[in-house]
């Protein structure tokens, strides 16, 4: 049953998504997008909130949306705008492998995105929210584990706990396996509201991480050290559709000034004003906005 509600749930968002992009956006209008975790609700929240409060844009926000069907979206024009990550654009988007340097995989993906979908990303956010992987630190100190290699060589008397996505894309999951020879006893979907559970429930004994999230600062786990450099830098950036930035530059100055205003710092301190205090993301987002003088 969980494998087919994942299979059903990514089927239900193209379809709906992209049937969206097909009917007529109203002049004057924006959609923004969000992907379908708390920073992406957040980062949503805050372009929305900074574009309505500069612009006479009508806009509209679409969140909790999964990656390729985001994708797939601001790609046909169901989408006109949302924070993306350069490790996601490099990897997944652009299957590209090989650089874990981060001008050259922003480089990259600024120049293969333009020539390959016509989309233009902004300079960085200023955050890095990279893949990583957790242990209790119990556990770790246990097996005497604070590498990925470490771990790899004991990963068969561990299961695995992360999220549809950090399974099975090319450069989650699969691509940890590859260059560490790593191989778990098992895996199972944990999503991230769910993965700190399974991990102090002992149900999986390593999970996925986000380097910004906020739970980080409440369990006592270790995040160990990826000492092969498997995952690419993650920089948040904006990306827009090209059309739009050709018939709007304004838009485009607008959202430069975003630009180096989230550092990990900030964006982990208001993903656990979000999944720990339970304040709302567009709360969360309309303060980060007015603390820096931006809204």
């Amino acid at each position: 049953m969980k494998f087919l509600k994942h299979i059903l749930i990514p089927i239900l968002l193209v379809s709906f998504v992209l049937s969206a992009g097909c009917s007529p956006k109203q002049q004057g209008s924006i959609i923004v997008g969000s992907k379908d975790y708390t920073e992406q609700f957040i980062m949503g929240n805050i372009l929305a909130l900074y574009i309505e409060a500069h612009t006479n844009f009508s806009v509209t926000l679409r969140d909790n949306i999964v990656t390729h069907v985001i994708f797939a979206a601001i790609s046909t024009g169901a989408v006109d705008v949302y924070v993306e990550y350069t490790g996601t654009i490099y990897g997944s988007h652009l299957r590209r492998s090989g650089s874990s340097d981060p001008d050259e995989v922003y480089d990259i993906s600024a120049r293969e995105l333009m020539e390959r979908y016509d989309l233009r990303i902004l300079d960085p956010l200023g955050f890095n929210n990279t893949f990583g992987l957790a242990m209790r630190t119990e556990t770790a100190d246990e097996f005497n584990i604070v590498t990925f290699s470490d771990l790899a060589e004991v990963s068969s008397e561990f299961i695995f706990g992360g999220s549809a996505e950090m399974i099975g894309r090319s450069d989650g999951l699969p691509s940890v396996q590859r260059v560490y020879d790593m191989n778990f006893k098992a895996t199972i979907f944990a999503e991230e509201k769910d993965r700190y559970t399974v991990l102090m429930n002992d149900d999986a004994q390593v999970i996925e991480i986000h380097s910004t999230e906020g739970m980080l600062a409440v369990h006592d786990v270790v995040v160990l050290e990826d000492d092969k450099n498997v995952f690419p830098p993650y920089y948040g950036v904006v990306i827009i559709r090209n059309e739009l930035a050709e018939e709007h530059p304004e838009l485009i100055e607008l959202l430069d000034k975003l630009s180096g205003t989230l550092t990990d710092d900030i964006v982990r301190e208001l993903n656990y004003r979000v999944d720990v205090l339970g304040e709302s993301p567009r709360d969360v987002a309309e303060a980060f906005l007015r603390d820096n003088n931006l809204i």
